[in-house]
C-alpha cells in the first residue's frame, strides 16, 4: 500500500470511528476508559488469583465488580512489544517492535488514535517505552510520536522509583522524590478532573514492580521474607529472585494496589464509576525464580501470564471469573467495541467485547506468541514461536521444539514432554497450530528486521540500555540534559 492511499483509507476509518461514536439523540455519552498498565507484574501475584501472601485488596475488590479473565497473556513478554501490541492491536510481526528500545512507527495507527479521532480526550501518564534510542532523559515530543494521545505526561523509561521525572509538552524534565506510582496516579487523578465532562480515554503506565524490587517501607514492612509461599517450581539461590527479591516485589504490588484504589474513588467521587470501562493488566510478568529463571522473555506461565481485570459496570457483569483466552492484541478491539466505535481493519486481534458482556463465550481457542533475536548488545537469545490452549503448551525454536506442557495435569510446567513418546501426538498437533498461527499472523523465520523505515531510519539496531550506575555515568558527562536533583 503506498502513501496516499494508506493516508486515505486511515482518514476514512477516523471518520467513520467518530461517527459511530455519536450517541444518538438523547442518548447517553459514550463510556469513558481507564487503562492501567504496570510494569512486569505477573497474574500469579494476585488476591483473586489465588495468591494468599500478596496484599491487593482494591485489585480483588475491582475484579469482584467486574469479570476476571483468568487466561490474560503477553503475545510478545517483552516492554516495548508487549505495548506496541497492546495499543495497535497487531502483532510483534506486523508492528515491528522486535525488541526493547525501538522506536514505533509514527504511521501506526493505535487505539488512541481512533479514541482521539471519535471525540475522545486521550491521556499518557506513565513509562512510555516506545520512543527508541537512550532511554535518559526521557523526552518525547508532541506529535506523531505520542500515537494519538494529546494529554501527556511521561518520560520514556526510568525505573528509578524514588528519584524520577517526567515531561509534559516542553522538554523541561519536571522533577519528583514521591514514590513514583504515587506521582503517576496524583497526575492522572489531574487528568481525570480536567476532563470530566467529555468522553476520555486514559492510560496509567507505572513502572513498577519491575526491578529493582522496591517501595515505601510500611509497604515492606507487610512482608516476612521467611513466611512467604514459594512456588513449586522457584529454584532457591536463584541471583535476582531470593525470598527478599519476592517480598519486595510484592511490596511494590501493594503500593500499585493502594494507588489504584486512590484512582477508583475519584472516578466515585466524580460520578464516573458506572460509564468507565477499566481494564488492570501489565505488559509481562516476571519468572522470579521459576524454573530457576529471572525476568521475562520466556515461554512459562510466570512470563507470559499477567492480570486481567474488566470492570464496567453499565455492561460487563459483576462477580465473573472466565478462562477466556484474552491476549495483548485483542486489548484495542475488545475496548473499542465496548465503546461502540470501529475497529480499525489493520487490527489482528479478536474483538472479545461479547464476552465480556456475558453474551458469547466465542473466544479464540488458543494464543499465539514471538519472541525476536537478539535482544540487545552483548547478548543474544535464540528466537521462538509459541501456543497455547486452555491445556496445552508449546514453544519452539526454528530448529525444532523446546518445552511442551500439560497445565492441567501439571500447572507449574516442571515436566516437559517434547522427549515423551506418548506425548508425540499431542507435540504434532500443537506443531500444526504453531505453523496455522504464524500463517494467520504473517510471521516468518526469516523476517528481515533490518528493512529501513520510512524516516531513513532502521527497524532494528541495537539501543542504550542504561541502568542506575551508566545513568550516574552519562549525567556526569551530560549536565546540561541531566534534571538536577
Amino acid at each position: 500500500m503506498d502513501r496516499r492511499t494508506f493516508l486515505n483509507t486511515a482518514v476514512a476509518g477516523l471518520a467513520a470511528a467518530r461517527a459511530n461514536a455519536e450517541p444518538p439523540q438523547g442518548g447517553r455519552r459514550p463510556p469513558n476508559v481507564v487503562l492501567i498498565l504496570p510494569d512486569e507484574w505477573r497474574a500469579q501475584s494476585l488476591g483473586c488469583m489465588g495468591n494468599t501472601d500478596v496484599h491487593t485488596p482494591n485489585l480483588d475488590r475491582l475484579a469482584g465488580e467486574g469479570t476476571l479473565f483468568r487466561n490474560t497473556l503477553a503475545n510478545t513478554p517483552v516492554c516495548c512489544p508487549a505495548r506496541a501490541n497492546i495499543l495497535t492491536g497487531t502483532y510483534t510481526s506486523r508492528n515491528g517492535m522486535v525488541a526493547n528500545d525501538l522506536r514505533l512507527r509514527e504511521s501506526a495507527r493505535t487505539m488512541a488514535d481512533s479514541f482521539a479521532a471519535a471525540g475522545y480526550r486521550t491521556g499518557y501518564v506513565g513509562k512510555w517505552h516506545l520512543d527508541g534510542g537512550p532511554r535518559l532523559p526521557g523526552f518525547v515530543p508532541p506529535g506523531p510520536r505520542r500515537h494519538g494521545f494529546q494529554f501527556w505526561a511521561a518520560n520514556e523509561c526510568n525505573h528509578n522509583y524514588f528519584y524520577n521525572w517526567y515531561f509534559r509538552d516542553e522538554n523541561v524534565p519536571i522533577v519528583t522524590d514521591k514514590y513514583e506510582p504515587e506521582f503517576w496516579t496524583g497526575l492522572a487523578i489531574e487528568f481525570l478532573n480536567e476532563n470530566q465532562q467529555r468522553p476520555f480515554f486514559l492510560m496509567l503506565a507505572p513502572g513498577a514492580p519491575h526491578d529493582p524490587y522496591i517501595a515505601p517501607q510500611k509497604y515492606l514492612d507487610l512482608y516476612d521474607a521467611e513466611k512467604i509461599a514459594m512456588r513449586p517450581n522457584w529454584v532457591e539461590g536463584t541471583r535476582g529472585a531470593t525470598r527478599r527479591d519476592i517480598a519486595a516485589y510484592y511490596a511494590a504490588i501493594t503500593a500499585i494496589d493502594d494507588q489504584t484504589g486512590r484512582l477508583l474513588e475519584v472516578l466515585r467521587e466524580l460520578d464516573l464509576e458506572q460509564n468507565t470501562i477499566v481494564l488492570f493488566s501489565s505488559d509481562h510478568g516476571n519468572m522470579l525464580g521459576s524454573q530457576g529463571k529471572i525476568l521475562k522473555r520466556k515461554p512459562w506461565e510466570e512470563s507470559i501470564r499477567v492480570p486481567g481485570i474488566l470492570r464496567y459496570p453499565a455492561a460487563v457483569p459483576r462477580g465473573r471469573t472466565i478462562d477466556a483466552t484474552f491476549t495483548h492484541v485483542d486489548f484495542a478491539p475488545t475496548l473499542l467495541s465496548l465503546c461502540g466505535l470501529q475497529v480499525p481493519g489493520e487490527m489482528q486481534g479478536t474483538d472479545l467485547s461479547a464476552v465480556a458482556k456475558g453474551e458469547s463465550d466465542a473466544a479464540p481457542d488458543s494464543a499465539y506468541f514471538q519472541i525476536f533475536g537478539p535482544y540487545h548488545a552483548g547478548g543474544v537469545e535464540r528466537a521462538w514461536r509459541g501456543v497455547r490452549t486452555g491445556r496445552y503448551m508449546y514453544a519452539r525454536w526454528e530448529s525444532g521444539p523446546w518445552v511442551l506442557y500439560d497445565l492441567k495435569n501439571d500447572p507449574y510446567e516442571k515436566t516437559n514432554l517434547v522427549q515423551d513418546p506418548a506425548s508425540s501426538g499431542i507435540l504434532q498437533d500443537m506443531d500444526s497450530r504453531l505453523s496455522a498461527w504464524m500463517k494467520r499472523v504473517g510471521d516468518s523465520w526469516s523476517l528481515d528486521w533490518t528493512e529501513p523505515l520510512e524516516d531513513g531510519g532502521r527497524l532494528y539496531d541495537y539501543r542504550t540500555f542504561y541502568t542506575v550506575g551508566e545513568y550516574r555515568e552519562w549525567a556526569r558527562k551530560n549536565p546540561n540534559l541531566a534534571p538536577a536533583r
